[in-house]
């Protein structure tokens, strides 16, 4: 039987990214299910959740603010790689326009930043780890490249969960390599 993966990407992104295609070729017997998630939060946690029910995934992985968005799908078996938990405070700074770096199934190229969606951000950051019990924590795994250049939020993951995430050579967007030695492995030992 397949292993079914939900891929989340990160802002700005689809899911064509090549985080999806890695995991697809590094666990061939799978089943990668790697929507374009809506920007909007409004939009997003809701399509997640009923994602989560009717393809029913052995494990959710969440890329940057993809790692926010799994952590939110609670109890489900998850792996959050380079998560952010604050992604309002990198969206007040680009207010406007931003262009998609891949592509997305619906042919847009741009989206817009807004107060209202920083603020949306800002209320699901205040309340993410709410009701994070024991079963939640056992559930999550992340990991943090130790050359992140975009967030490093590897404290605030042990600080919540009250577990280290595992670390590995690499930065904010891991390649194939760190994908096939560092980070696929040990998502596989979780199923």
């Amino acid at each position: 039987m397949p292993v079914k993966i939900l891929f989340i990407h990160g802002l700005a992104s689809s899911g064509r990214y090549k985080m999806a295609d890695q995991l697809r070729i590094l666990v061939p017997d799978s089943v990668v299910l790697a929507p374009d998630v809506p920007p909007e939060p409004v939009d997003a946690l809701p399509m997640l959740e009923r994602l989560c029910r009717e393809f029913v995934p052995d494990i959710v992985v969440g890329h940057s603010l993809g790692g926010f968005w799994a952590q939110k799908l609670r109890g489900w078996r998850k792996a959050l790689v380079n998560p952010t938990f604050h992604i309002a405070e990198f969206m007040e700074q680009h207010i406007g326009p931003m262009e998609y770096l891949s592509p997305r199934s619906d042919g847009e190229r741009l989206f817009d930043i807004t107060d209202g969606m920083v603020q949306a951000y800002r209320a699901l950051e205040a309340v993410e780890f709410d009701g994070l019990d024991a079963p939640e924590k056992d559930l999550t795994t992340a990991f943090f490249a130790d050359a992140d250049e975009v967030v490093r939020q590897e404290a605030e993951f042990r600080q919540h969960y009250g577990k280290p995430g595992i670390s590995y050579p690499g930065r904010h967007q891991p390649v194939f390599p760190e994908m096939k030695y560092y980070i696929v492995p040990k998502i596989l030992e979780q199923l």
